[in-house]
């Protein structure tokens, strides 16, 4: 199979799938108790007020007509406008989206350089302190939740030690953010030399990045162990020991061949942590997408939350190809 084919074969799935959840999205919105037409004109609004509004904005016409006005909007790049900030909704995402990938993109860096040579060691050695500190970190990573250890990070590195910067957004309030460029900070920032900015979008990133690594590691540490233990235990790594090949060669050889499940694993983590890492924007102040989303959940305010779902569905099916064109190149059974 050549990669052109391998590829259209993926891409032939896309269209129907965002469809698929556009249309189950655009559902569970509108089961959310509240009246849009009501908060917008606010309590004092007339009847006569509100039957106009609710024409204008198609809440008069069924289910499945508002979904494929709404479809046709966004066929032609109108994602509409956001009642609260009173701008389109493509132009906030614009603005918020970076922030959210540039917090997650980090954060799941640091996840995989803390899990994948933990997980590594736990399956070397079956006994001692790697192990046992690969298990019991696993555990606890798994069952602390995220926004809880933000609060603790806050309280200990900025509270008590006066390490950390603030908990109030990406860059210190006196400090003027880069001309952006990219939306994350950190690239405007080096982009335009500006080494003060860098300094302080840096210092803001430390704890949320390290809060979404610490407890995104416990599942690629757990699925890392597991799959090189397996690797360890199969016929071709029994064999390559009884030729004389060192241990640590061995290891390697079978956490190459366990490299598929880890980047499966990856790649779930990472859709999942655009939508997941809310509760630590919330606790930082981040301003991403996600706390946008969910401020428009909380005031009936229906398309940002549509929008952030359609882009979050568009970058997880982008990453889900990216680790498809992986696996063609790593594992010559997808090319069979």
């Amino acid at each position: 199979m050549t990669l052109l084919s391998y590829l259209g074969q993926r891409l032939l799935f896309v269209v129907p799938q965002l469809v698929g959840i556009l249309f189950v999205s655009f559902l569970m919105v509108k089961l959310i108790p509240g009246d849009p037409a009501v908060l917008m004109l606010g309590p004092f609004a007339t009847p006569e007020g509100l039957a106009k509004l609710r024409a204008e904005l198609g809440l008069d016409r069924s289910i499945i007509e508002q979904f494929l006005i709404y479809l046709g909007k966004v066929l032609h790049g109108d994602l509409g406008m956001s009642w609260q900030t009173t701008l389109p909704v493509t132009q906030d995402l614009a603005q918020r989206f970076p922030a959210t990938l540039e917090l997650v993109t980090l954060g799941l860096f640091v996840a995989l350089l803390i899990g994948i040579p933990l997980g590594v060691a736990g399956a070397r050695y079956k006994r001692g302190f790697l192990r046992a500190g690969a298990d019991y970190y696993g555990l606890l990573a798994g069952a602390l939740p995220d926004f809880w250890l933000a609060l603790v990070l806050i309280y200990v590195f900025y509270t008590l030690l006066g390490w950390a910067p603030a908990p109030l957004g990406r860059i210190d309030l006196a400090i003027l953010p880069p001309e952006p460029a990219t939306g994350a900070l950190l690239i405007d920032s080096a982009l335009a030399g500006n080494g003060e900015a860098f300094r302080s979008a840096a210092g803001h990133l430390v704890l949320p990045v390290l809060t979404l690594g610490l407890i995104n590691a416990g599942p690629i540490l757990k699925m890392t162990q597991a799959t090189t233990e397996r690797m360890l235990e199969a016929d071709f790594s029994r064999y390559a020991e009884l030729c004389g090949l060192p241990h640590r060669v061995v290891v390697r050889q079978a956490f190459r061949n366990a490299l598929p499940s880890v980047i499966t694993i990856v790649s779930v983590l990472y859709g999942f942590l655009i939508g997941g890492a809310v509760l630590v924007e919330i606790v930082f102040s981040w301003g991403g997408a996600g706390q946008y989303a969910v401020q428009g959940v909380l005031n009936a305010d229906l398309n940002p939350v549509l929008g952030f779902v359609l882009y979050s569905a568009v970058l997880s099916l982008f990453i889900y190809l990216v680790v498809d064109l992986v696996y063609f190149f790593i594992d010559p059974r997808t090319r069979g």
